[in-house]
């Protein structure tokens, strides 16, 4: 099963709940989605990484063919293009790649050249396959690195976790896309609930089944709690408030490799996760 993990902001410990529950698995696929604030290898530190670069096609026009008829330019919706000195110009950061231009261009003065725009990283930590996304500095879209780290993996004989960007962009709804569950991170705090109700209706606007995860759990925060009586939503485990799990986080070293108590919260939301399957 692909598992998600989302959040609505960052720090509610997406990441934490991420790379733990690969660790707890044994067997597992960790895909780091989160590709402009990839930590996920900080706590697997995976080994023989090898990388692959991820680009996207970019049009370029031929001054040679093109006769200024400007279709492409009204054609993109995206309005990527601008026609300069007789020639169509595209915005790089803006254009989606769609193949409008080409297929509308009346002259066939349309080609494609690739632009890179990130890597992907493979590793593996001991039975974890470790997958990272990374975006390049300054991209304005994260989608394409995403779609090309989710690409990389098509096991499904084991447990695949998926670590979402936080929110509810673009990038998330990708990152979800191939998703068979929903696992919501929630923090217990008045701007914590806030952006987990945003990043709830998403995974209902997409027809996802999910379940919550309350982080840093003390005295339970009840807007929390009542809204998911209120919303059927199943709390599947509760990980404790405790100062030597941010110490850990902090270090960089995995919690169910430390403490057998938060290593029995994750065996048991694996478990949670195997019956949530079988529905």
């Amino acid at each position: 099963m692909r598992t998600a993990v989302l959040s609505g902001k960052g720090g509610t410990g997406k990441t934490f709940l991420s790379v733990n529950l690969a660790a707890a698995a044994g067997r597992s696929v960790y895909i780091d989605c989160d590709v402009e604030e990839p930590n996920g290898r900080i706590f697997l530190k995976p080994e023989a990484v090898r990388s692959s670069v991820v680009t996207t096609p970019l049009p370029e026009f031929a001054p040679e063919l093109c006769d200024g008829c400007r279709k492409c330019v009204d054609f993109c919706r995206f309005h990527a293009l601008v026609f300069l000195k007789e020639t169509p110009r595209v915005f790089p950061d803006v254009c989606h790649a769609c193949g409008g231009c080409g297929l509308v261009c009346p002259r066939q003065a349309v080609s494609w050249k690739e632009r890179p725009i990130g890597v992907v990283e493979e590793g593996r930590k001991g039975g974890v396959r470790v997958v990272t996304g990374i975006l390049n500095t300054g991209e304005a879209s994260a989608v394409g690195v995403i779609r090309a780290a989710l690409a990389a993996c098509r096991q499904d004989d084991c447990p695949v976790i998926i670590d979402c960007p936080p929110g509810s962009s673009c990038s998330v709804m990708e990152s979800v896309s191939q998703a068979d569950y929903c696992l919501l991170s929630a923090e217990p705090t008045a701007f914590g609930f806030d952006n987990f109700r945003m990043v709830h209706q998403l995974v209902q606007l997409l027809g996802k089944p999910c379940g919550v995860v309350i982080n840093k759990a003390g005295v339970p925060y009840q807007p929390l709690e009542e809204y998911c009586i209120r919303e059927k939503l199943s709390i599947l485990a509760r990980i404790p408030y405790q100062p030597h799990l941010a110490s850990l986080t902090a270090e960089g070293r995995l919690a169910v490799e430390e403490d057998p108590a938060v290593r029995e919260i994750f065996e048991d939301l694996l478990g949670k996760l195997s019956k949530e399957e079988r529905k």
